[in-house]
């Protein structure tokens, strides 16, 4: 990994980044600032917004309340994210924030909540999700922040599914326990990783998938994992075979 600066502060801006430029912050990041962090005036942050690579700024306080940032140099142009989409089944509260959490450091563009018939969280909450992808990027020094879906039937997944991104499912009942073997002789390309619910998915969801062309299905091994532990093993796999790990 590419030693970079990881001393100072690092902050998400949903505005265009540029050098030269002031950007006022909102009042949750001057209060974030100020009275959380208790940034000093002049000390140096780094931004970034997703699309413009990462900033190097300084703060700059107004009156007692506001905070502007002035924007300097870009200190890392931007890359483009893994092409990646990660599917799962909403858990509840803690162990969806930790799941979210894990895939946005492992990589992924984009995540998509998906309830199944056997999903136990009855309501997903996109602004918390968004939150805490946020936050992880944040923390992991990434310049890719991923997309957020609305939630999604399975049935209407599947059958909206572009053929041309692959599918890796992690089926509990596959037969093949050599997922190294079986990711790592896949043509490389765009591509979707499915991790069920805790009880699984029901025999006719199963049914649905492996019929499919674009679906490979997986083995994570021959233990139960919780869904939020396989979701890291499942994209540690991807990574080490597909993705930028290989």
């Amino acid at each position: 990994m590419a030693l970079r600066d990881d001393t100072s502060q690092r902050l998400f801006l949903d505005q265009p980044l540029a050098a030269g430029i002031e950007v006022a912050c909102t009042a949750d990041h001057a209060n974030y600032l100020r009275t959380v962090l208790r940034v000093a005036d002049g000390s140096p942050l780094r931004v970034f917004n997703g699309r413009d690579g990462e900033w190097s700024a300084r703060i700059r306080h107004k009156g007692k309340r506001d905070v502007v940032l002035d924007i300097d140099t870009q200190t890392r142009p931007q890359t483009a994210a893994q092409d990646i989409t990660y599917l799962f089944a909403p858990l509840k509260r803690s162990r969806l924030d930790y799941m979210v959490q894990k895939a946005t450091e492992m990589g992924v563009a984009r995540l998509t909540p998906v309830l199944t018939r056997r999903t136990i969280a009855e309501r997903v909450n996109g602004e918390r999700m968004r939150a805490n992808v946020i936050e992880a990027t944040e923390q992991c020094g990434m310049l890719c922040v991923p997309v957020v879906d609305e939630p999604i039937t399975f049935a209407k997944l599947l059958a909206g599914w572009d053929a041309s991104r692959r599918i890796i499912f992690c089926d509990e009942a596959a037969a093949d326990e050599n997922a190294l073997k079986t990711l790592t002789a896949l043509p490389r390309g765009p591509l979707a990783v499915l991790i069920g619910p805790e009880g699984g998915f029901a025999p006719e969801e199963r049914a649905a998938l492996i019929e499919k062309p674009f679906v490979t299905a997986i083995s994570l091994g021959p233990r139960i994992m919780r869904a939020d532990t396989a979701a890291v093993a499942a994209l540690a796999l991807v990574n080490a075979t597909l993705g930028d790990w290989a």
